[in-house]
């Protein structure tokens, strides 16, 4: 085995291990209930609620058949933080199946890599959201799958802008 080969086995080990250790910590985070994951205290001690209603958008509307309103200013922060923390956490896996997927010496997968990464971690968010359906005091929404979509195409599209750019500034091989 060479020295390349030899890399890159480590190297796709690597990256399988965290994409795999990132999907247990999703399950990990999921399988608690509501309360150890309510941030409203948290928001509360550090935020006076008259200055965090003058920053939130004076909006309301209805999620997963609850109200979203700045009449509500730490809901309303604690819902834009978890929606934030579904798009991160989406994203940081599909760019971690893509570690994977470039590392990899399978043939036949260099043209899939994208569609490939996407379609496990958009599956892993659709199961992640079924699991939620069983923890007491949590709901499993489709829409939250669309969140998690928009995290993975986000991540997806930023590596294609990235690889894109760095193409461009490689010098032209005659």
């Amino acid at each position: 085995m060479s020295d390349r080969q030899r890399h890159r086995k480590i190297a796709i080990i690597l990256w399988l291990a965290a994409a795999l250790l990132w999907m247990a910590f999703i399950y990990y985070k999921s399988s608690q209930t509501y309360s150890e994951q309510d941030m409203r205290p948290q928001l509360a001690a550090m935020i006076e609620s008259a200055m965090l209603s003058r920053w939130l958008p004076q909006i309301e509307f209805s999620y997963g058949g609850q109200p979203v309103t700045y009449k509500r200013p730490y809901d309303m922060a604690e819902f834009f933080v978890r929606k934030g923390g579904h798009l991160a956490e989406y994203a940081v896996l599909a760019w971690l199946w893509l570690r994977v997927l470039y590392s990899s010496s399978i043939t036949g997968i260099q043209r899939y890599r994208f569609v490939i990464a996407a379609a496990i971690s958009l599956l892993y968010a659709g199961s992640d959201e079924w699991h939620q359906s069983f923890v007491p005091n949590r709901t499993g929404h489709a829409i939250d799958v669309a969140v998690d979509a928009a995290g993975i195409g986000l991540a997806l599209l930023l590596e294609f802008a990235v690889r894109g750019r760095l193409r461009r500034r490689e010098p032209q091989k005659k």
